[in-house]
């Protein structure tokens, strides 16, 4: 039988210890007997080489097809001629994701409101009917913004979270100033019965009253102060949407005596509605995926050979940046016995599988990692990449690894990276028509509306106090990319595209009994020179 893709080539060369010529893959890809060749050259390679070369290949080819010739054996079919051992789902068999479509069709575009030796940089080549991608890579831009490894400085201290929150304030705060004529606390403090005020600050506390309005304490460096929002008001059901510890601008009236202020107008630092997002100068496509969870015995090892065969095809041949969101491991003691649904133990052996399987992946396309939760960085957000021996395991391709969250900009085209633990939070304090599991972008809809990617303080998320919160978000992104709630969910926020991209883990037992049923093997493809995206399923 013909071997499945020339990634599987580049994996069983490479298991022997050999380096291997992209045009060496080809050839044994498209040779009638793909199998005959592969054990051709091994039989063949020379006792001191260590890449396996064209020209060796080419002669053990032919002398495999004048064997085959002259025996009158015919020989093996190729994989095209094979039935399709993957799923079909179609958007028709399958409405609750109308733009999904599987694996093995052509995407259609669907609009929703020192270099590394070969054998860690992938096969570049094509499926095993021939085809070869053909990319020119001095087209590509990719730029890095706000990666924070190696910039930790925080402490833990007191004051060092007086100084993250200071910043988040100076930051978010110059967002909202220009709305309202505002004031500080201590100034408002002072100021008579009946005047019109506005304030800039943190919300420092959210209650109801007996009567049923809302109060919500802002603070800002000199104090805080109360703000009535009055329960028959149209901005009221905005009071459901705030958390702790985000940036917020209210306007109203003193009380006459002057120990509160009535509300009339709610300001959330907020996507402008007329931010138009960049794109593209050509037709070049990437790939949102995230929380592999290589490691677990639920890992969706089919579904992921499957992917990484497609990327080799023609229907994938724009497809030239992959970018994953965090989790690429399962990792160790996540959650309570853990240890019963792991399929390998280590730690490091799971980062070493991981790299195998991204080997898998073409070797010329770009590929951007940072961490999650379950990753062997620190939990604390932001998170840095990886350290230098994960780094060293995790060598395939030359995968840029950076902190978690961290801005990326493809080809003009900027991507908000961020692996998702608030969204738990989000999803648990708002109201379910604005966040919830089945639909996880309208949570990403909060983050981006907040300017802040885990705004509240003290809750689930685990975060670090540094000089500066990296957490804000300071630059309206045109896509912002997330995972983490193992869902798929796509949708377009004041023109920002919101992608949480599911996951390639199938449902532990754990994810029972929490109720979590995960939207396994999709990878969304999106088109940079439109934003327009494509689900492709391989499950």
């Amino acid at each position: 039988m013909p071997l499945e893709g020339s990634a599987r080539i580049v994996s069983e060369l490479t298991s022997h210890g050999y380096n291997v010529e992209r045009e060496a893959v080809t050839l044994i890809a498209s040779a009638d007997d793909s199998r005959a060749v592969l054990e051709g050259v091994l039989e063949e390679m020379p006792e001191d080489a260590l890449v396996v070369e064209t020209d060796l290949v080419r002669s053990v080819r032919d002398e495999v097809r004048a064997t085959v010739h002259s025996s009158g054996v015919p020989t093996n079919s190729s994989r095209d001629d094979e039935p399709d051992s993957s799923p079909q789902q179609t958007a028709e068999s399958e409405p609750q994701h109308p733009s999904v479509s599987t694996g093995d069709s052509t995407p259609k575009s669907v609009e929703n409101s020192g270099g590394s030796p070969p054998e860690t940089k992938g096969s570049s080549t094509g499926s095993a009917a021939g085809f070869e991608r053909a990319i020119d890579t001095a087209k590509r831009e990719l730029e890095i913004v706000g990666d924070m490894t190696g910039q930790s400085t925080g402490t833990g201290e007191y004051r060092d979270f007086v100084t993250v929150f200071r910043d988040r304030l100076d930051r978010l705060g110059s967002k909202l100033r220009g709305r309202v004529n505002h004031r500080p606390a201590s100034a408002i403090q002072s100021m008579p019965g009946g005047s019109e005020v506005g304030m800039v600050g943190l919300v420092n506390d959210i209650r109801s009253t007996a009567s049923g309005h809302w109060l919500v304490e802002l603070e800002d460096a000199t104090g805080t102060f109360p703000w009535l929002v009055m329960k028959d008001r149209e901005y009221a059901d905005l009071v459901e949407e705030l958390l702790c510890d985000e940036a917020l601008a209210m306007e109203g009236t003193l009380s006459d005596d002057a120990g509160i202020a009535f509300v009339d107008s709610m300001y959330f630092p907020d996507v402008p509605r007329t931010h138009q997002p960049s794109t593209a100068d050509r037709h070049v496509q990437a790939a949102l995926i995230s929380d592999v969870h290589v490691g677990s015995q639920e890992f969706m090892e089919d579904a992921w050979n499957a992917f990484t065969d497609w990327l080799h095809t023609e229907a994938a041949q724009h497809v030239e940046y992959l970018l994953i969101a965090g989790d690429m491991v399962e990792g160790v003691g996540i959650y309570p016995n853990q240890d019963e649904e792991l399929d390998i133990v280590d730690i490091y052996e799971q980062y070493e599988a991981f790299n195998e399987y991204l080997k898998q992946v073409p070797g010329d396309m770009e590929i951007v990692m940072i961490p999650g939760n379950h990753d062997a960085v620190r939990l604390a957000e932001p998170q840095p990449g990886f350290d230098e021996r994960l780094r060293g395991i995790m060598s395939a391709h030359d995968a840029r690894i950076v902190s978690n969250p961290s801005m990326v900009t493809v080809e003009g085209v900027s991507v908000l990276m961020y692996h998702g633990v608030s969204l738990d939070e989000v999803i648990a304090e708002l109201p379910e028509e604005k966040a919830s599991y089945g639909e996880p972008h309208k949570a990403m809809y909060q983050l981006l509306k907040k300017r802040h990617v885990a705004p509240q303080f003290g809750g689930h998320t685990r975060l670090a106090p540094e000089k500066k919160d990296y957490l804000v978000i300071d630059e309206v992104p045109d896509i912002f990319h997330t995972g983490h709630v193992h869902k798929l969910g796509f949708g377009k926020y004041h023109n920002v595209l919101a992608i949480n991209s599911g996951c390639w883990q199938a449902q532990t037992d754990f994810q029972k009994s929490v109720n979590i049923d995960p939207d396994s093997g999709y990878a969304p493809i999106v088109d940079l020179d439109t934003l327009d995206v494509t689900v492709q399923k391989f499950s």
